[in-house]
Formats: C-alpha cells, structure tokens, sequence
C-alpha cells in the first residue's frame, strides 16, 4: 500500500490539535504549582493562627491568675472585676 499525502488543511488542523493539547498540557502544570503555593501558604497561616490561639490562653490564664475573673476596658486599660 502506497502513502498517501495528506491536504495542508489536515496538517493544520493536527498540528493546532498538537499545539493546544501541549497549552493546555502547561496550563495544568501551572494550574497544579500555584494550587501547591495557596495549599503552603494555607498551612502556614493555620499554623499562625494556631500559635496565637495558644498565646491568647497562655496571656488570658495570666491575667485571670494576676487579677481574677472579669473584663478589660482596652481604651481606658482597666481591669473590671466580675461581680
């Protein structure tokens, strides 16, 4: 069996099919690396957000330890006691 040439129309139209798979190819790559860079990032903010919530119990216990149970008025920095 003899080859048979094809039309220029059919190259195009393979090679555009070449072309846009491979775009789409580097799409997904930069799809997945900047979906790893929100994923770090994610994780570094809970660990941030983790690390202030024990710093909220820790300065919390020591000021209930100094003053007792109550309240603080931040504008005047008052401790008001609970009754």
């Amino acid at each position: 069996m003899a080859n048979k040439k094809l039309t220029e129309e059919e190259i195009k139209n393979i090679k555009d099919l070449q072309l846009n798979r491979n775009n789409i190819i580097v799409e997904l790559g930069n799809l997945e690396a900047y979906l790893f860079d929100i994923s770090s990032k994610k994780t570094n903010l809970q660990e941030q957000l983790s690390q202030l919530a024990e710093r909220d119990q820790k300065l919390g216990k020591e000021l209930s330890d100094k003053y007792g149970d109550g309240s603080i008025d931040l504008e005047k920095g008052e401790f008001i006691p609970q009754d």
